[in-house]
């Protein structure tokens, strides 16, 4: 069905501001809505219950195949198309589309017509809402732009370090890097969740006289948008993008790490030591150097003669081991040659191959590694081959830690980059998602049916290949830790469910300093309620970054008596919710909700909930309200609305909507149970 606009009696939808207005073509193709004008083409389409994708191209019609987050085929859903008087209008659902005579988009409420958002133009007469700006080669720098509402909190868009919740006012860049994780999933308090379906290199300004999404090279704006509460938008998002598996029970339980244990007997010794002590252990990592050069992707034996041994030791106290696989390839490495020859490397549009210099065994300095491209298909499944070689087959290791997955370039020029599946510009924050991807499909084919791997990195869609994330390298202090709350929260709200911290952080922390002994229990703490919990970091006295390297002790006895038996204590209150955590994952992954909940996810309409940034949910039923300053012996929080609350501890009620001080010993973190919840928090 094709109807001109210029056809149709359009009294006041054109702007006689602009010199040359554009007055396009609509049509109605295969239930979505198509409006076409000076060489653009708009697309807009049902994506699911009450969602939509919008993509739009200069020169020519949509492109289908590109690269990006939203799974194959949409969810089946009723629509419907309407092209009258110079306006189209597509309904999915809570969501209505209406496209002008000009081509400007605004989203509205289907229910009462108000508007949740709308494109804005740059200017009245040029540039409009959407902006190419020719980069070469049929690429352009893409703009897409959109009001600002002064009421307006925006929440997700990955994790960063900024400690900032509400994102309003803040441009951040698109560009995976130690710590700063770019997720381009929005949620708005004004009842929409976006994803900017393109991982381009750019960014996003969120500024008071609007918002502009910006990708430096692509060939065409992509996005999804669907109408709802904070809620419906996590449920709706997770089923576009890939929903997360079911977490193992063991990942459930405490992980135990530090940089690094260097040899066999090390990491068995802490490992028997845990359940000598009797304490709760369910993980162990394995992590870097324990290779013979890297990219060769299995033990060295000099310090791992025998792992069998250990993984079978390992299994008979109820242990799983985890794994460290990094993306590099050292140019030592018998799979160096072939990979090169094959083309399974990132490759670079000016200069020579290499990305890094990194240590590596039998080599004084450093040397210049590679990174296998995981956007080649063929390319993971050949690294994915000498990880089944060397730790699937011989030792039945199924967990794996990527770590450096963003991939660490030195220096992070995407200019420069040449990924299989296009430009760096183009595509460079999708390799941790597909890094993940690779152990994923490798476990699955090989007829396991359990996949988590732990992450530095992700992208949009990350979650569906089994992967959780941590925060990355970050500081051991009381500041810090704060941080981590936000960026849990807003983590959650990009749509990863499993993520987690370095217990104490990583930089340092001395066992022996009672200032720090005090930031590691209160960390410890909101560890145990976090959504993985595991211990890790380079404590001091650290050394030199190389194979010899290890940092100092990092086991719950480490931090001294007093501190030891806190810690212990959440142990075993985390082995005690164990059966909650993975009631909580199960909602994850049957319906798409995080297990890390802002307070207004439950509580959409207790405008207060909006704000509090240093408290969360864990699942429905359990409020945690982590300590978060030294020498402090009281705290206070905020209660939702419309819930009735029970400090877990005390046993003592509050009604919600009020802001409480509880008693807040170093032994004890402040819990909350919600409208007579019973889960077992006091032994």
């Amino acid at each position: 069905m094709n109807q001109s606009a210029e056809n149709q009696p359009v009294p006041g939808t054109v702007s006689l501001a602009q010199s040359s207005p554009t007055v396009g073509t609509f049509r109605e193709r295969d239930g979505a809505l198509e409006w076409s004008g000076r060489q653009e083409t708009v697309r807009v389409e049902p994506w699911g219950p009450d969602a939509v994708r919008v993509r739009a191209r200069l020169g020519g019609p949509v492109l289908d195949g590109l690269p990006g987050a939203l799974l194959e085929s949409a969810p089946a859903t009723e629509s419907t198309v309407k092209i009258e008087d110079g306006l189209g209008v597509l309904t999915v659902g809570a969501l209505t589309v209406q496209v002008d005579a000009e081509g400007l988009i605004r989203f509205l409420r289907t229910e009462d017509g108000t508007e949740v958002l709308a494109e804005e133009r740059a200017h009245f007469w040029w540039p409009g809402p959407r902006l190419y700006t020719a980069v070469g080669n049929g690429h352009h720098r893409l703009e897409q732009r959109f009001a600002a509402y002064d009421d307006e909190k925006l929440y997700g868009l990955g994790q960063h370090q900024h400690g900032r919740f509400d994102q309003k006012g803040l441009v951040l860049d698109l560009v995976q890097r130690n710590a700063e994780v770019g997720i381009p999933v929005l949620s708005s308090s004004r009842g929409y969740t976006l994803l900017w379906n393109n991982p381009a290199i750019g960014r996003v300004e969120l500024a008071g006289n609007g918002t502009r999404w910006v990708a430096d090279s692509a060939r065409q704006i992509d996005y999804w948008i669907t109408a709802g509460t904070p809620a419906d938008g996590q449920r709706r998002y997770s089923a576009v993008t890939g929903r997360t598996p079911m977490l193992p029970e063991w990942a459930a339980g405490f992980w135990q790490c530090k940089l690094r244990y260097r040899t066999q007997d090390e990491l068995l010794a802490v490992a028997r030591e845990y359940k000598r002590r009797g304490l709760p252990i369910s993980a162990i990592v394995c992590d870097f150097f324990h290779w013979t050069h890297l990219g060769e992707w299995k033990f060295d034996p000099k310090e791992w003669p025998d792992p069998a041994a250990m993984v079978r030791e390992l299994d008979e106290l109820g242990i799983k081991l985890v794994v460290s696989v990094w993306p590099s390839v050292s140019p030592l490495s018998e799979n160096h040659p072939v990979m090169e020859q094959r083309g399974y490397f990132i490759g670079t549009q000016y200069g020579p191959m290499a990305h890094a210099d990194w240590p590596d065994k039998e080599v004084a300095a450093t040397v210049q590694v590679a990174f296998y491209d995981a956007t080649n298909p063929d390319a993971r499944q050949f690294v994915w081959s000498k990880v089944k070689q060397n730790y699937l087959d011989p030792y039945g290791i199924t967990a794996f830690w990527l770590d450096a997955c963003e991939p660490e370039l030195k220096p992070g020029f995407q200019e420069n980059l040449r990924y299989w599946t296009g430009p760096g510009l183009e595509v460079g924050n999708i390799y941790p998602a597909e890094n993940s991807r690779t152990f994923y499909e490798g476990l699955l084919a090989s007829g396991e049916d359990e996949v988590v791997t732990l992450n530095r990195s992700a992208w949009a869609g990350s979650q569906r290949y089994g992967a959780a994330l941590w925060s990355g390298d970050i500081g051991t202090d009381f500041p810090t830790l704060r941080r981590q709350i936000a960026a849990g929260l807003n983590t959650a709200l990009s749509g990863i469910p499993w993520w987690n911290t370095d217990i104490g952080g990583f930089h340092g922390g001395d066992p022996d300093d009672p200032a720090y002994r005090e930031v590691m229990v209160r960390w410890f703490q909101f560890g145990a309620l976090s959504p993985l919990m595991r211990l890790h970091g380079f404590r001091d006295p650290g050394m030199p970054l190389g194979p010899a390297m290890t940092g100092g002790p990092n086991e719950v006895w480490s931090y001294g008596e007093e501190a030891g038996a806190i810690l212990e204590k959440y142990l075993r209150l985390r082995e005690r919710l164990k059966p909650y955590v993975l009631d909580v994952m199960r909602e994850a992954h049957e319906e798409g909700l995080p297990v890390m909940r802002p307070l207004f996810l439950e509580f959409p309409e207790d405008r207060a909930a909006w704000s509090v940034d240093d408290a969360y949910l864990f699942g429905r039923d359990l409020l945690v309200a982590p300590v978060l300053t030294a020498d402090a012996t009281t705290w206070t929080t905020y209660l939702p609305a419309d819930a009735r609350w029970t400090d877990a501890w005390t046993g003592e009620t509050y009604e919600g909507g009020t802001t409480v001080t509880v008693d807040a010993p170093l032994d004890r973190i402040p819990l909350f149970l919600r409208d007579g919840a019973r889960l077992p928090v006091a032994e």
